[in-house]
Parts: structure tokens; sequence; C-alpha cells
């Protein structure tokens, strides 16, 4: 540590990858002594009769790749496998006020839940219960409920195709479309936002199109931490001399060079290979600012090739077949002035040009975004404009190009496929009720900002999570908090403990589940499911570790006995359901066309690909045409006064949504702490301010009359990103984010673009 460094911060000098990710997997192992008995069992991740890997939704190569090269799956795998146990008498030693106090990470590291619990009011305690008396329990108070909109249902995106198929089955006979769901909080921009794009709210390119691609844009993504088997697809295409170009406010080592583990020549020689060809970082809340300037300099560069007598660089025989709307682009592109876009943006205009070359000059190119792009106040317009600039030359629905939204967890996309929204359509809906005889809600349901809203305001008084960790992961934990101790009920399924399930309700139940990693033995004999990647590919997920206790039930049957308990009169038959999975798989054929041949199909090596209409430029909107959609302006992130930054939440290299696997972060030099706060050096200087200096980090209040809310006593890191941006773990910074402040189209939440000022610590 150099004098200049404050206490657990030092640069990074090294790759993404190589010796330190190895290192990093043996340490994971060895501190969660996973699966204890036979640490060989994790050489089945991803493997064809393995178990998927519960972390990111990247695709594996013929699904045969295994986890060991890829560091922060194996961290999730060893975090689910961990030999460390919660049983009653933990709970017995230690009141839920005391567990209050302690940090998240150390309430995760107690290990897995063993036994259904629910709380004691008189002891403080969680008391262990059996499971017949937990879904009693759940049963009566969902019954009671004179509304079933009271009741809120939240889906964390591990649940599998199966049990997200029973969760909203259950809950739609139960009489709600209440489905908050963690693609809320993410993705949900690119759900609602494509769809009046190009008709379909998923990426459109497959992992083959990387290997025929000639430009890769890289925007508001993290790879080496947040999908980092994304790596090797990307070391490939650079290898091959393909373009990356990367936008992003952060420099982020994943995206600058990589080491894989599993070349030989580079780990022995210490070498590595660069990944961005171009990096530019642009501004927190610069994105659309960027993308329009993209556009005007493509339109720009297609009249000076057709003033020297050539074809231009738009495709036009696309854009008049295929799109609609275009001359709106154009009229709004020549509104938006260059000094502006380039104070928006934070990026030089020769900067901004030069990016706009490499895309013209590509023939196929491919734009993978993850939450940097989706997060913010204009997260729709966000998305739409990166499909407008594909659009603009007809990289869409044809090999080697398309747009790729980089999904977090492993099946949030498969969450949404099989029916968890709170907005299903009619046609959904009709064949629902059609196969099961139930009659659906048409009424739209909550996401997870109106829950935290309808509860808040007493509205709803019931919540049931399937997975997941909720309220720390909604914005404005004051307000989420106190909204959530109102409840009536509160039911966690859950494989580890977590501050949620501390936030009591009237009755507090928590249910102990299977992990991904484990064998789910069912009456039919051993069980496997199905998760979604981010490139639309289902494939079969088979655990092979002994369960953590035998206590554990599958989430499909703790789903079905919460249904069998708050439905006397169900129309479904749960038990012959859970039985045999591949039951539930017919059945999800029935109600999705899209799945047929479901079990044939996932028995096959790899799995199959759903039907994605626009990767054959076949349009499901309202026109039949894909749209050029047009959003006023460059964004509604802006810094009022220079004194004012725009900060942004990101993860830790050792984290996972809100788990937090320990607390270092190696690749931005932080090692044992979390409680830092990333700036520009220029920034630090203009606030008079110094690299280690203890600062408050105070939200500049949304609305007339919003108290201020600040996270103080951080640690000022003087660090390479944009100026006017700031950089803070989530979810420790959720507290700067106003739950009023998110996209009014897709409801996602502005993580990534909260103004705020930094003070000096008093």
């Amino acid at each position: 540590m150099s004098k200049a460094d404050p206490p657990g911060v030092k640069p990074y000098d090294g790759p993404a990858g190589g010796w330190g990710a190895l290192k990093a997997v043996a340490n994971a192992i060895r501190e969660q002594t996973a699966v204890a008995s036979d640490v060989r069992a994790l050489l089945k991740a991803n493997q064809p009769m393995g178990f998927d890997c519960p972390g990111c939704a990247w695709p594996d190569p013929d699904h045969r790749s295994s986890f060991e090269f890829c560091e922060n799956g194996a961290k999730a795998v060893a975090w689910e496998a961990t030999a460390r146990r919660a049983p009653p008498e933990f709970f017995a030693a230690h009141s839920v006020s005391e567990l209050w106090g302690w940090s998240d990470f150390e309430l995760e590291a107690q290990g897995r839940l063993t036994h259904p619990m629910a709380y004691d009011a008189a002891s403080d305690r969680y008391l262990s219960i059996s499971w017949d008396e937990a879904f009693a329990r759940i049963g009566v108070a969902l019954r009671a409920l004179p509304d079933p909109n009271m009741a809120e249902f939240y889906t964390s995106g591990r649940a599998s195709n199966e049990a997200a198929f029973l969760y909203q089955l259950f809950v739609r006979e139960f009489g709600t479309n209440n489905f908050p769901d963690c693609s809320n909080m993410c993705h949900e921009a690119t759900s609602v936002g494509l769809p009046e794009s190009i008709g379909v709210g998923k990426g459109t390119v497959t992992l083959e199109d990387f290997d025929h691609c000639d430009a890769i844009f890289c925007v508001g993504h993290n790879p080496g931490t947040n999908h980092p088997r994304m790596l090797a697809t990307l070391r490939e295409a650079a290898r091959r001399k393909v373009p990356i170009v990367v936008f992003n406010p952060l420099r982020e080592r994943g995206l600058e060079r990589f080491a894989s583990p599993q070349d030989p020549f580079e780990m022995l020689t210490l070498r590595s290979t660069e990944i961005a060809s171009s990096y530019y970082q642009l501004k927190v809340g610069g994105d659309l600012a960027m993308l329009k300037g993209m556009m005007k300099a493509v339109l720009a560069l297609d009249a000076a090739d057709l003033a020297r007598g050539g074809k231009g660089v738009l495709d036009r025989t696309f854009i008049a077949e295929n799109t609609e709307s275009f001359s709106a682009i154009e009229a709004d592109l020549a509104s938006v002035e260059w000094d502006e876009i380039e104070r928006r943006s934070g990026l030089a205009r020769s900067d901004v040009e030069a990016a706009a070359e490499v895309y013209a000059k590509a023939e196929r190119v491919i734009v993978c975004y993850g939450m940097g792009i989706t997060q913010h106040l204009d997260g729709v317009a966000n998305v739409q404009h990166l499909a407008n600039l594909l659009l603009l030359r007809g990289n869409l629905g044809r090999k080697g190009a398309g747009i790729c939204p980089l999904r977090g967890h492993s099946n949030v996309q498969g969450d949404r496929t099989v029916g968890v929204t709170e907005i299903p359509t009619e046609a959904f809906l009709a064949r629902l009720d059609a196969a099961f005889g139930v009659t659906s809600p048409r009424t739209k349901g909550n996401n997870a900002v109106e829950t935290v809203e309808a509860i808040r305001d007493g509205r709803s008084k019931a919540i049931v999570c399937l997975g997941g960790n909720l309220a720390v992961a909604m914005p404005d934990p004051e307000a989420t908090f106190a909204a959530m101790r109102k409840l009536d009920l509160a039911v966690h399924i859950a494989t580890k403990l977590n501050r949620s399930h501390l936030i009591l309700a009237r009755e507090s139940i928590l249910l102990p589940c299977l992990g991904r990693t484990e064998v789910d033995m069912q009456e039919g004999g051993p069980q496997c499911v199905t998760v979604e990647d981010s490139m639309s590919v289902v494939h079969a997920s088979r655990g092979g570790l002994a369960p953590a206790s035998e206590h554990l039930r599958s989430e499909p049957a703790i789903v079905a006995g919460i249904a069998k308990a708050s439905l006397p009169a169900t129309k479904v038959d749960w038990d012959f359901l859970v039985a045999d999975y591949g039951r539930i798989r017919d059945r999800i054929e029935e109600v999705f066309p899209e799945f047929f041949d479901f079990n044939a199909r996932v028995a096959r090596p790899g799995g199959f690909r759903l039907d994605v209409a626009a990767s054959r430029r076949e349009w499901l909107t309202p026109s039949g045409r894909a749209r050029f959609i047009v959003a006023p302006g460059l964004g509604r992130a802006d810094r009022p006064t220079p004194d004012v930054l725009l900060l942004t939440t990101i993860r830790s290299h050792d984290q996972y949504n809100t788990t937090i696997y320990s607390l270092n972060d190696r690749y931005r030099g932080v090692t044992g702490r979390r409680d830092v706060v990333f700036v520009n050096p220029e920034d630090l200087a203009a606030l008079g301010l110094a690299h280690g200096d203890l600062v408050d980090v105070v939200a500049v209040p949304a609305g007339e009359g919003e108290a201020a809310r600040a996270l103080r006593g951080q640690t000022a890191v003087a660090f390479p990103i944009a100026k006017g941006s700031v950089a803070a773990y989530y979810p420790e910074a959720n507290g700067l984010i106003a739950l009023a402040a998110y996209d009014h189209t897709s409801g996602t939440p502005a993580y990534k673009s909260a103004p705020v000022r930094l003070r000096a610590h008093a």
C-alpha cells in the first residue's frame, strides 16, 4: 500500500481471469468447504447431465463447458453447495433483534437453512415448525384477505421454468396478477422497449453469431464480474481482430484485457488478450446523448458518401422493406446540436464520430448491453435507441448481427417466458384458462415499485417471495423496510438467510428449498428442471449433490403445497404435476406453443432455442414492421449545478445481485471493505477533496419536501471514472435512490443515475 492509498485500496494491475481467478476459485471452495464429501461433483456444472450454474445467464457452446474457468460461477456454486448450516439451533441462539445488527455478508455466511421456520414474537426468534403447519398458516392468512389483489407474489430469476409456471398458475387461480419480479429491477426496459421496436422483448443473436460478426459494441455492462463466461467469447473475437467498442463510465478490467485460464500459453507466460479496441468513458446518464450522436454521425457519413456518388452507408432497402418512422428519426437527429451531445455524453464529437465510423464500416454488428442502459429514468428510450442504431444498417435478423441484452440471473428470462408477468396478454390467459379450467384475472398487476407503494399505503397486506432479497434490492430502504413491516404475512422461499427475512410481518415464515446443485427426488424419481439463457436456449438442469437437509423441499413442491392450502376448491391436480416434472412441461407446452415437443427437445444435449421472430426478420408489431422510435431530448439524467454528480450503483467482483461472497473487489483494487465511493480525480480536486478522504454522499432531493438521503462516512477513492460521475456499491447505496425515481414506461428504478453531492464527512 502506497502512502497515498487508504487501507484496503491498492490499484490492481493484472488482467481479468488468469491466476487471480484460479486462486479465487480455490479460496471460494475452501472457505465454504463446498460439497464437503465430493468436490468432484462441481465438475458437473453446465454439463449435459449436470446442473446449470446458478450464476449468470450467458450460454455455453453446446452447453458443454465447465464452471471451473468462470470464477464467479464457481463462487455461486460454492455459495450454494456450502457445508455451513443455519439449523433451528442457530436461531435459538440468536434473536431477530440481534441478527438485524449483523451485516448482510454475515447473515448469508451462516449457511443453508435446514427447516421450515416461523417467527415467534414472544421470544423474538424464528422457531422450527412442520411443513404441514407452515402451509396451513400460509393458507389461512391468504384466504383471510378481503381481496386477492391484497397479496403480492415475488419471483427471483433463479427459479426454474417448472417452478415459475406452477407459481403463476397458482397466483392466477388465487385471483391476482401481482407479480413483482427481479426483472422489474433490471431488464424490464428491455421487456417493454424491444417489443415496441422489433416485436419481441429478447435478444436476437445466438452465440454462433459472435463467430461471424465484424464489430461488437459493448454498452453499459461489466462482463468480468456480471457475466464472466462472456469474456471467452469476447477474447475469441478480439483475437480475430474484430473491433470491440466499449462505452462505459468506469474503466473495467474485464473490458480491457483477459487471461484465459483455459489457455496454457497465456497462463504460463503471464500474457493476456486485449479486449476493447476503443474504450469511451461516457458520463453516467449520457447514453441517450451518445446514441443520438452515433446515429447523427452515421447519417452524416451516409450523406457524404452519397455526395461522392457512392451507395451511402444506410441499408435503404432494409429500411424501406422492414421499418417505419425513419423520417421521424431523421428529423429528431437533425434537431439535436453537437455541443449539447458533447455536454450530456461527456464525449468529444470526434470520439462519437470515430465510433460511428467503426459501425458504418462493419457489415455485421452486434450490440451488447446491460443494466448500465436499462436502470435509468430513460431506460426504455435507451434500449429503443440501441435498436434504432441497428436498424439503420439492417443489423437485425441476419447472421453475425443483432441485439444482445445481457440478462443477470440464470433464468430471469425464462420466468418471463412461462408467464411470470404483471401485464399478461389476453391470448396467454385464454390458453391458460382453457388448459386448467381456471378463470384468470384480467386486470394489470403490480410491478416491484408498485408493490412497495401498495404495501406502504395499506392496499397490500401479504407477500410471498419465491427466492430473492426483495426489500434489500429495492431503492430507498428506509421507506421500503417501513412498508414491509406493515404486512400481515411474509413468506420467503429461500436457501439462505438474508435481511429481508428479518423485516417482520405479523406472520413471518421461512421455507427452505433445494438448490440448483442438489438431487430433486419426487414420487416419479429424480427430476430435472429447465432454464432459459440470454439467447433463448432452453436446457435441462439436474442436481447431483445430496440435499443440505432432509427437510428441504423443491420449489415446485413448495408452490404446490401453498396452492393446496390456499385454494381448497382448486381445479389443479398439484400432486400429479409435482410427482413428475415432465407433466409440468407437458402443460407448459399446452399453454405456450413455442415449447412444442418440450420433453423430447430438452432431453437432447444442449436443449433447444425458442423461436425469436425478429431473428428471421418477422416483426410482431401492430404494423408488422420494425419501428424507429423517437424519444425527445437527450434524457432526464442531468446535473442541475456543477457540484451535483451523477451516481451509479455497481456490484463488486465478489458479489452477485445482493449476495456478497466477500468484502473484496479485486479488479478495482479494493480489499476487505465496501465503504468506498469511486470518484474522478479532477472532481475530487474541484470539490476540495482528496483520495482517501472520508465523505458523505448526499442525494439531491427528487421532489418538493423530500427528505435528504445520505450514505455517510465513505472513503473517497480516486478512480478512472468519467468526470461528473461517481460510483458506490449496491445495495449499500440504494438509500440514495428515491422510490419515486424510476422509468415510468417500464417501472425500472434509476439505480444508475442518481444526482448526489459529495461533502467532507464531519
